[in-house]
């Protein structure tokens, strides 16, 4: 799809304000009309640069994500690892795993949703997670035939999950340094 040239300025303020609207009224109740009237844009604006809600809500949480991990490189994994979580702001993973908590269940019910959920950030989140492991089996840190490396996203996206659900804490970095030390560093045998 064709679109406008946006300023940094501007797209990062529709961003933002996509955002705190999914926030408040979550996924079902979020309108183009809404987005419209809180970013002073018109709805046809909306749908020529970003073609439908769903793309538009997942291109801006792809946008807002703090940290991506085809950005780091530091040389180790568990470094890679930590550089991850030092870039990661306590507050903003607060808030993004409750927008992602939310989502979920729009997620399953909507398959445009899905579709742009899946394209536009989950497999970008796993090329960067796959090229940063591969580094580490380059490095020899990491075995190639390791069996736990399929499964790494899924560890990453338990961790999120799980700590809410199990000690009704939210996640934030000392939990996530942690995590990564105690659970997906010693199965990948580092």
């Amino acid at each position: 799809m064709a679109r406008s040239r946006l300023t940094p300025e501007r797209e990062a303020e529709l961003y933002g304000a996509v955002l705190d609207l999914l926030r408040e009224v979550g996924y079902d109740a979020l309108t183009m009309d809404a987005i419209a009237a809180r970013t002073r844009s018109s709805k046809a604006t909306l749908y020529r640069q970003w073609g439908s809600k769903p793309e538009l809500v997942v291109r801006a949480m792809r946008y807002n994500k703090p940290v991506h991990t085809d950005q780091i490189d530091t040389g180790s994994l568990r470094g890679d690892f930590h550089a991850i979580v030092g870039r990661t702001d306590d507050c903003r993973v607060e808030k993004d795993s409750a927008l992602m908590r939310g989502l979920m269940h729009a997620v399953h019910d909507n398959p445009d949703l899905y579709q742009a959920f899946h394209e536009l950030l989950i497999e970008p989140e796993m090329r960067g997670l796959q090229e940063l492991l591969q580094r580490a089996v380059d490095r020899g840190e990491v075995a190639a035939d390791n069996p736990a490396l399929p499964y790494i996203m899924h560890m990453l996206v338990g961790a999120f999950v799980a700590r809410q659900l199990i000690e009704d804490r939210l996640v934030d970095r000392a939990f996530l340094a942690s995590y990564f030390d105690a659970v997906v560093l010693p199965a990948l045998g580092v």
